[in-house]
């Protein structure tokens, strides 16, 4: 089984119109986000748990159609061309980007934050777009980052945001994929939902990572989908008080002005 852009359960097995050679397809695609920017058949097999003969058929495929790049002397593969347009044609396309950007750059102006625009992709949020403070070295957070869902504000926004059903599904997928750090991952999601339904947004204090705070919330767009939007900072900028007592409330106001825009 695997979930849907919405979060919905995908059954194969039980969807006439799924097509389970182009899902694979893309799976294989998606084992290049994984750390290692250059594979092997034998890694993409181990990532993806796919048989090696299908997956040789796979990147022999994808090579052919400008997917993937060959380099015989490791034997292996990397991301070609092909995939960096299609992300480039859904970045430049994505409205709600463009019309939030000045938005976001006051906003880091500020506070002296970055700031994030974040979409999902499984259990983990991409930025789609990132501004920065003046004369801000820090944080610089490249569009195509991808970040986990469990333990950053972003992912907790997202989770916060989407039906019961739809975190059912999410919850599934993070006990199979955490084992016996599930509970901790859980009990801090669960905590997010507090936050979420008392104020508003949710944060990350250092659970990411131990030297950031940062605060998220959620954007609804009008055709339905949810993003979320982040700011972050080292923790000695920015320290857990003054993000929780102001500005992540201030954040929730700019992702309300955002959604009033139309997008």
């Amino acid at each position: 089984m695997a979930a849907s852009g919405d979060g919905e359960p995908v059954k194969p097995e039980k969807d006439r119109k799924f097509v389970e050679a182009l899902s694979r397809g893309l799976d294989v695609l998606r084992a290049f986000s994984q750390g290692s920017v250059i594979l092997g058949n034998q890694d993409i097999s181990r990532l993806t748990g796919l048989p090696k003969p299908t997956v040789s058929r796979m990147t022999y495929t994808l090579t052919k159609l400008g997917y993937l790049s060959y380099n015989p002397q490791l034997e292996k593969y990397q991301l070609s061309s092909g995939v960096l347009a299609l992300g480039y044609a859904y970045v430049s396309n994505l409205k709600v980007r463009q019309l939030a950007k000045p938005y976001m750059d006051e906003f880091a102006r500020q506070t002296n934050m970055s700031v994030g625009l974040t979409c999902r992709d499984r259990l983990h949020m991409i930025y789609v777009e990132n501004r920065l403070p003046p004369e801000a070295s820090l944080l610089r957070m490249d569009i195509g980052l991808k970040l986990p869902m469990a333990t950053t504000s972003a992912g907790r926004a997202y989770y916060c945001a989407i039906s019961e059903k739809g975190r059912k599904v999410i919850d599934d997928a993070m006990e199979a994929k955490y084992g016996d750090a599930w509970p901790e991952k859980h009990e801090g999601l669960m905590r997010s939902m507090e936050d979420y339904k008392k104020y508003g947004f949710c944060l990350s204090i250092g659970e990411w990572d131990r030297n950031i705070n940062s605060a998220g919330v959620p954007i609804h767009l009008q055709d339905g989908t949810i993003m979320a939007l982040t700011c972050a900072a080292p923790s000695y900028l920015v320290p857990a008080e003054k993000l929780r007592e102001s500005i992540a409330h201030q954040l929730a106001m700019l992702a309300s002005d955002i959604e009033s825009l139309g997008v």
